[in-house]
């Protein structure tokens, strides 16, 4: 199969790390005599724009980022015949992780040549398109805490966000509205997962498919912060889910409100603040991973 490339990337996504792997692919691109252009951006709009562009002139967008740029990406070609293809440059990668797309910028090249498309589900919050897990409370305050560390790096600075949020958490309450039917919770947040993993490889919601058209919903109830700070180790291997403080929902049509304001934060970036509505479009995008 032969694909003319366009190529999108973050210069500072993950401290650099999608800048760096900038000329691994190019010589790799070389080498296979792969026909390529780096896309001239400099906004999330514009972004979206030069994807939608690339495309109409049959050009494969390929993201050279992390969870953020694929999401933007993702949000300007669903329903369309264009596939997407992502080299991992960014902090988390984790939607690259659960397509089974190799950290590897060579052989992620390879794959974006040579590989076979799927669909996938693209999830939205309030009109805004997101493709992995969309949480609010603890967890949202974490991730800003996360995004404005400047000494901390890598996957690392995860756990120091949410060691720090945990030190200064009090509950809350959450309303969550899943198909039409009420649920209230006290404790720590609400997540509604289009993918299985978030936070560098924490597989938070082990069971949700990336193409089944419903949104996996978890409400983390009180407990004390001692045993919320022990299911951080399970979320890496996903042995959590019989904890008996998370409760499971799942639908297609989601609504999240709280006690006190809130951001919610999906692919790692903030995305809107509460309250929210939350849907979920069946198998919009395609993207270039293994089988």
């Amino acid at each position: 199969m032969t694909r003319r490339l366009a190529l999108f990337l973050n210069p500072a996504a993950a401290g650099g790390r999608a800048a760096r792997a900038l000329p691994l692919v190019r010589d790799e691109l070389d080498r296979m005599r792969a026909s390529y252009r780096v896309a001239d951006t400099r906004s999330l709009e514009q972004t979206r724009e030069a994807a939608l562009e690339a495309a109409a002139a049959g050009e494969t967008v390929v993201g050279i980022g992390g969870d953020g740029l694929v999401g933007c990406l993702a949000g300007a070609l669903m329903n369309t015949d264009a596939a997407l293809g992502i080299i991992p440059g960014g902090r988390g990668n984790d939607f690259a992780r659960v397509l089974g797309i190799p950290p590897d910028p060579q052989a992620s090249v390879h794959l974006v040549m040579e590989g076979e498309e799927r669909l996938v589900d693209v999830a939205h919050v309030n009109g805004n398109p997101f493709v992995g897990i969309a949480s609010v409370g603890f967890d949202s305050d974490a991730n800003r805490l996360a995004n404005e560390a400047r000494v901390v790096k890598g996957q690392l600075v995860y756990l120091y966000a949410g060691l720090r949020t945990l030190v200064e958490w009090k509950p809350a309450t959450f309303d969550v509205v899943v198909d039409g039917e009420h649920h209230s919770a006290v404790g720590y947040g609400v997540a509604v997962a289009n993918s299985k993993a978030y936070g560098g490889g924490m597989y938070l919601v082990p069971h949700a498919e990336l193409d089944d058209g419903r949104l996996d919903v978890l409400l983390t109830t009180q407990d004390s912060k001692l045993h919320h700070l022990a299911l951080i180790p399970k979320l890496f291997k996903g042995k959590h889910v019989d904890d008996p403080y998370l409760r499971w929902l799942a639908g297609s049509e989601i609504e999240v409100s709280a006690d006190r304001p809130f951001t919610v934060y999906a692919d790692g970036d903030p995305i809107a603040d509460l309250p929210v509505k939350i849907g979920v479009t069946k198998q919009a995008l395609r993207v270039i991973a293994p089988r």
